[in-house]
């Protein structure tokens, strides 16, 4: 895309959304529908918990996997094929498949299912099957939990995060020697965990691909930074992470997750120091000397801009998510903050953000919605097609023999590759605290198997470009600045050979 056309991009058409969604909310209070969810979050019965758990509650076929696999073949082998691929790069195409397999699986529920399934949309709930041909109750449940309860806090978050860092410009052209690439990436592990994965890579995904524009090989820092601050980095605190925050939003206290700091400086030291090596006696010496002397001639200091407002607003993101959940009483009250009224303030963060900011920054950024409409589109059907097996997994969990640290790690990160790694987080953290145990219990879980289900939600949510919203974002960024980035498969042959031995090792020094 031409700067031209970034310097045209229109942010009215968000603005307007984002208006007319704080009106709709508005509305909704002087009828009281949020104050009515957030009460019955609060005073959720435990008459419904034990109806939750007295249920028999039976999982679709396994042949209902195939949507879910659907899409994500679609991704991995869509831009491999010629007659497909330009047809596949237009997002609108992408949301075409996404709405359509995302149908097919509600068809299942609405046609199909004759079993129970559980809501969990305001708060946890049976919803059984009616006579009839049309199970409509049981349709709008998992759409419920799809859209309500899972896509929309996610997006959202997304895109306030996306949105209010791309405003915010660290303009500079440091010589991209391998030591300053390291430095690039040993900052992004450390952001990560204040501001969460999503925001570190969008504030410094540009600055980074700035840097090394000279330099023709670009993708294996791309891929590395996708590991570092867009996963593995992420794990010291709850708001580094969407699993993380689902377990602080479950009972683990907030500092909990300092407690993974071993395992976070082992598995991102070794990937700073495989980068290292990597670049310095691989890539580095294999760039053309002009381009090098061009690197070295074209430098300058690192200049900020956009600090206001953008940096408080990034600040604010974190403490809207940790304070308006409501689930909880807001600290120091006994009073549950609206249904919505998290996402409603995000909304606002964002708008705060077009509207105060320098405009002249986010073109200076090359700043436009390619990448975040591009995970809203594919996402929106991934949440809702993986409702299936997550149902399958939720059921068949229990009876899957794990019992061990490892067993927990290592099947918490596979299915956290292809799954979102928030719900999979919640389904293992719940298959833990079943099987109870002695000794060190944290929000009724034994320890050592909390800490092998963060872990492999967070680590192995590198393994491919869907394991976490923003692998794919950085990727769309990249490929923007004109890195020709890896397809799908071949990032995911790559991410087993550069992360399965270090995850060996997490788990031999760990996880035994």
């Amino acid at each position: 895309m031409s700067d031209h056309a970034h310097a045209t991009v229109s942010h009215k058409p968000l603005l307007t959304f984002i208006a007319a969604v704080l009106v709709g909310y508005a509305v909704a209070l002087v009828f009281g529908l949020p104050q009515q969810g957030a009460a019955a979050k609060a005073s959720m019965s435990h008459a419904s918990a034990e109806e939750s758990d007295e249920t028999v509650v039976d999982h679709p076929p396994y042949w209902m996997i195939t949507p879910f696999a659907a899409l994500l073949l679609a991704i991995a082998v869509f831009p491999l094929v010629p007659r497909i691929a330009g047809w596949w790069e237009s997002n609108v195409h992408k949301l075409y498949l996404s709405i359509g397999l995302g149908a097919a699986t509600l068809l299942y529920y609405l046609l199909l299912h004759r079993h129970p399934v559980i809501c969990h949309w305001p708060v946890e709930h049976v919803v059984e099957p009616r006579t009839g041909l049309l199970q409509f109750p049981v349709a709008t449940a998992v759409l419920e939990n799809a859209i309500l309860s899972e896509y929309v806090p996610f997006i959202v978050l997304l895109l306030t995060l996306y949105t209010i860092s791309g405003g915010l410009r660290i303009d500079c052209n440091f010589p991209a020697r391998p030591w300053t690439n390291v430095r690039f990436l040993a900052a992004g592990a450390v952001l990560a965990n204040l501001i969460g994965t999503t925001g570190a890579g969008m504030v410094l995904i540009r600055p980074l691909l700035e840097t090394n524009r000279e330099r023709k090989h670009v993708q294996h820092t791309v891929m590395f930074f996708i590991f570092v601050v867009c996963n593995c980095g992420g794990c010291l605190l709850p708001i580094g992470d969407p699993p993380l925050f689902l377990g602080y939003l479950r009972g683990v206290p907030f500092l909990w997750t300092l407690r993974l700091w071993p395992a976070w400086l082992l598995v991102n030291g070794t990937l700073l120091g495989m980068y290292y090596a990597l670049d310095r006696w691989w890539f580095y010496p294999r760039e053309r000397p002009k381009d090098l002397t061009m690197d070295e001639v074209r430098t300058h200091r690192m200049r900020i801009a956009g600090i206001w407002p953008n940096v408080p607003l990034l600040l604010a993101t974190p403490l809207a998510i940790m304070l308006l959940d409501p689930a909880k009483a807001f600290p120091g009250t006994d009073w549950h903050p609206w249904m919505f009224l998290r996402e409603m303030v995000e909304l606002s963060l964002i708008a705060l953000s077009l509207a105060l900011g320098d405009p002249a920054t986010r073109r200076q950024n090359r700043f436009n919605y390619h990448a975040i409409s591009e995970v809203a589109a594919l996402f929106l059907g991934i949440f809702i097609c993986m409702q299936a097996p997550l149902e399958i997994l939720h059921v068949r969990g229990p009876s899957l023999g794990l019992s061990r640290p490892a067993h927990f790690f290592w099947a918490t990160g596979s299915l956290s590759s292809v799954l979102d790694n928030a719900p999979t987080y919640v389904v293992f953290l719940e298959t833990a605290r079943s099987l109870g145990g002695d000794g060190n219990m944290v929000a009724g879980v034994r320890e050592v198997l909390l800490i092998a289900v963060s872990l492999g939600a967070v680590f192995m949510g590198a393994m491919t470009y869907i394991g976490n919203g923003p692998n794919f974002m950085v990727k769309a960024i990249a490929e923007k600045f004109g890195v020709a980035m890896p397809s799908f498969f071949a990032y995911l042959l790559c991410s087993l050979v550069v992360l399965m031995p270090l995850f060996a090792a997490v788990t031999f020094v760990f996880l035994r």
